[in-house]
């Protein structure tokens, strides 16, 4: 977030009483050199300095022209500025299978601003390495947060130059190191992350949530994909499926949870990784139907006034 700046033009009279103006700062961040006036004593220090001090408001002395620099929602000594404290724009449902050949991961695009669809057109599958995709739920400014941690990660271990790639499995791992360190620290990152991958052969699917609750499965669902995409795996998933197969059950799943979450829309993205490579499709519509009977009738055999 970008810091406002207040430019602050005061006139001093020659009454030393009246030198100055008092400002009372309680959880306002603000930078430039201030004269502090408090139990401390008098003393001058800049105002990146001033989180030694108690967080009890301060009186201060400004000269006759000061910039003041405020920084909107910050606490004296925070050191995640800008991020929320609460979820704001968010996305729902990931589901994730294994298939015979790899690993599908699936998602639509939509962005929710409370509970309005405001953005149609949010990408949440990100590939992460050579071996690995992200998919997240959750609030997304979080999860280009915790993109950044990934890259940086990737990025240490490429400057090693030792020809070896982190697999899914150490992604996993780190990142529920991270979440469960933020959940502890009371700054929990709102998301819950499903992330696949396939290395060596080796096909790995995975879940962990904003409280670092981690898991492995065969299918895998955040969200409300969790009540109503998991009863669809566990009838039709098989650890024979093809490709074409596995798609046709995420679209299933994925045209379910339009239905009946209020947070889904139909265009869709599919991620399939294998050995050779990650590829996340472009998005795509699914085709809907609203001719059931349930549709055209919702409130048949609804007992009660309404």
């Amino acid at each position: 977030m970008k810091a406002r700046k207040w430019t602050q033009f005061l006139t001093w009279s020659s009454d030393p009483s009246a030198r100055g103006i008092l400002v009372w700062l309680s959880s306002i961040g603000f930078e430039g050199n201030l004269e502090v006036i408090g139990r401390l004593g008098s003393s001058r220090m800049s105002g990146r300095d001033s989180k030694l001090l108690t967080p009890s408001p301060l009186c201060l002395v400004l000269p006759s022209i000061h910039t003041l620099t405020f920084l909107p929602e910050r606490k004296l000594g925070d050191e995640n500025r800008g991020r929320p404290g609460y979820p704001y724009v968010t996305g729902t449902s990931v589901l994730g299978i294994k298939y015979k050949d790899g690993v599908l991961i699936a998602a639509d695009t939509a962005a929710s601003y409370g509970s309005t669809v405001r953005y149609k057109s949010v990408e949440r599958l990100k590939a992460c390495g050579k071996h690995c995709l992200i998919g997240a739920s959750g609030e997304i400014s979080d999860f280009q947060q915790i993109l950044q941690y990934v890259d940086k990660l990737i990025l240490n271990d490429y400057m090693w130059d030792d020809g070896n790639n982190l697999s899914p499995k150490d992604i996993h791992n780190y990142l529920t190191r991270i979440m469960y360190n933020k959940r502890n620290n009371f700054d929990p990152l709102w998301n819950t992350l499903v992330l696949g991958g396939v290395k060596n052969g080796e096909k790995y699917l995975g879940v962990v949530t904003m409280i670092g609750v981690q898991y492995v499965d065969n299918h895998v669902a955040s969200g409300f994909g969790n009540h109503l995409a998991r009863p669809i795996f566990r009838d039709e998933w098989h650890e024979n499926l093809t490709l074409e197969e596995g798609i046709q059950l995420l679209e299933k799943a994925l045209t379910v949870l339009f239905y009946r979450d209020r947070s889904a829309i139909n265009k869709v993205q599919v991620a399939n990784i294998t050995e050779a490579g990650i590829n996340i499709s472009e998005p795509y519509a699914l085709k809907t139907n609203w001719d059931y009977n349930a549709f055209k009738n919702p409130t048949v055999g609804a007992e009660g006034s309404w």
